[in-house]
C-alpha cells in the first residue's frame, strides 16, 4: 500500500506552509500493491453504456481490497473472439458509496510487485517488454454513485487494430473509493490566497480502492512454465516458508494456483491461489506458507515435497510445472 502526503506550497519569506488536502489512495492490487491516479478518458461510446446498480451479494470468486469494494471477476481476459467484458463493483458496506474507475498501465517486477509503467525509467528494460493496452481500451461508467450492498456493472470494450502483432497485452482496471464532504483548498486555491476556514494545516483523506489485470490476447500465444531455486525458510517468528522461483516463456501470461504436497499428507501442507507471472518477466520469486500444524513434521531434513502449478486461465486444471524437492 502506498499513501500520498497532502500536496503543500512552502512560502519560505513568510515562514508560512499552506497545504490543500489530497487523498491519499491505498490501492490493493490483486497480483501487488500499487497507487493508480490517471484521469479518465472521453465518454464510452454508447454501446458501452452500463445499467444502474442493482441489489446484489459479491459473489464467490470476488476480490476485496482494504475499503468498501469488491471486485468480481478477479481478472479479465479480452480475445479475438469476444472484445466485450463487464467487471462488477460491489459494496459491501450498508453505506452509499461514491467510486472513480480508471485503467493503469503497470509493469510486474521479478519479485511480484507492479508499478506504475509511468514511473518506470524509460532505460528500465523490462520496460521495453510491457505491452500496454491502456489506449485500447474504453470503458463505462467511468464515475457512480453506489447505495450500500448493491453491485454496478462497468463494461469494457477494447479497439484492436487490424495490424497489431499476435501477443498478449495488458492494462490494469482500478475502482477507488471517492471520499464524502469537503477535503478544504486545492493547490490553485492556496496560491491564490483564498484564506482557509479553521486554520491552516495538513489533511490525509484516504481513498481505498482495488484493482485488477485486463489482459488482451491477439492471435496465438505460447506459454512453458517452470519451477526452481525451492528452499524452506523459517522466519523470525517461527513461520515454515516454502521459497521458490516460477519461470515463464513464451507470449502468454502464467495464472494459476501452487500446491505442495508430501506423502502422507491428506492435503496441501501449503498453498497459495492466483499466482501470476506476466510476459515482461521472465521468472518471479515466490513464497508459501507452510501449514503450521505439519510444518515440523513435513519441512525437516530428508521430508519430501511435491510442488505443482496449476493453470487458471487458458486451459483450467492443466498442470503448468512440476517438481519433487527433498528438503536439505
Amino acid at each position: 500500500m502506498t499513501v500520498q502526503p497532502a500536496a503543500c506550497l512552502y512560502r519560505l519569506p513568510l515562514a508560512l506552509m499552506l497545504c490543500a488536502t489530497a487523498p491519499a489512495i491505498a490501492m490493493a492490487q490483486v497480483s501487488g500493491l500499487n497507487a493508480a491516479d490517471k484521469p479518465a478518458a472521453a465518454p464510452a461510446p454508447a454501446s458501452l453504456k452500463s445499467d444502474g446498480p442493482t441489489t446484489a451479494q459479491a459473489p464467490t470468486g470476488a476480490v476485496g481490497g482494504m475499503g468498501d469494494i469488491n471486485l468480481y471477476p478477479k481478472r479479465v481476459v479480452i480475445d479475438d473472439h469476444n472484445r466485450v467484458a463487464s467487471v462488477g463493483v460491489y459494496n459491501k458496506t450498508a453505506n452509499n458509496g461514491d467510486y472513480e474507475i480508471t485503467i493503469t498501465d503497470m509493469m510486474m517486477t521479478t519479485d511480484g510487485r507492479l508499478v506504475e509503467l509511468a514511473a518506470v525509467k524509460p532505460d528500465d528494460a523490462g520496460r521495453a517488454r510491457v505491452k500496454a493496452a491502456g489506449d485500447m481500451v474504453r470503458w463505462s461508467p467511468h464515475h457512480f454513485s453506489l447505495p450500500g450492498n448493491e453491485s454496478q456493472m462497468i463494461r469494457i470494450m477494447a479497439r484492436v487494430s487490424p495490424d497489431l502483432p499476435p501477443g498478449e497485452y495488458r492494462t490494469h482496471f482500478s475502482a477507488v473509493a471517492v471520499p464524502p464532504g469537503d477535503d478544504g483548498l486545492t493547490i490553485d486555491e492556496a496560491t491564490k490566497g483564498q484564506p482557509a476556514t479553521g486554520g491552516i494545516g495538513v489533511k490525509i483523506t484516504p481513498r481505498f480502492g482495488i484493482s485488477i489485470p485486463v489482459i488482451i490476447r491477439v492471435g496465438e500465444t505460447t506459454l512453458t512454465a517452470g519451477l526452481k531455486d525451492l528452499a524452506v525458510t523459517t522466519t523470525p517468528q517461527g513461520q515454515k516458508l516454502l521459497r521458490l522461483t516460477i519461470t515463464r516463456s513464451g507470449t502468454r501470461s502464467s495464472f494459476g494456483d501452487i500446491s505442495v504436497t508430501a506423502p502422507g499428507a491428506p492435503k496441501p501442507v501449503a498453498l497459495i491461489r492466483g499466482v501470476g507471472v506476466y510476459p515482461e518477466v521472465d521468472e518471479r520469486t515466490v513464497t508459501v506458507p507452510v501449514d503450521p500444524a505439519v510444518a515440523a513434521r513435513f519441512t525437516d531434513h530428508g521430508a519430501k515435497l511435491t510442488v505443482t502449478y496449476v493453470d487458471d486461465d487458458y486451459a483450467p486444471g492443466k498442470t503448468l510445472a512440476k517438481t519433487d524437492f527433498i528438503v536439505p
